[in-house]
């Protein structure tokens, strides 16, 4: 069976940025993630996604 979930991820921060939405930025190009397969469960790709900010 193929399907597509979602896992979130909490992070608790500390930015000498002024805006929030800068340090989110910052760590959306910059973050690295390890999810690796298990004996049931076959990892076929992993894609971190981007949170949309406003301008």
């Amino acid at each position: 069976m193929y399907d597509t979930i979602f896992l979130l991820v909490k992070a608790t921060i500390q930015t000498t940025h002024k805006n929030v939405h800068e340090a989110i930025a910052e760590i959306q190009h910059k973050a690295t993630c390890t999810i690796t397969s298990t004996k049931k469960v076959k990892i076929h790709d992993i894609k971190l996604m981007d949170y949309k900010l406003k301008s």
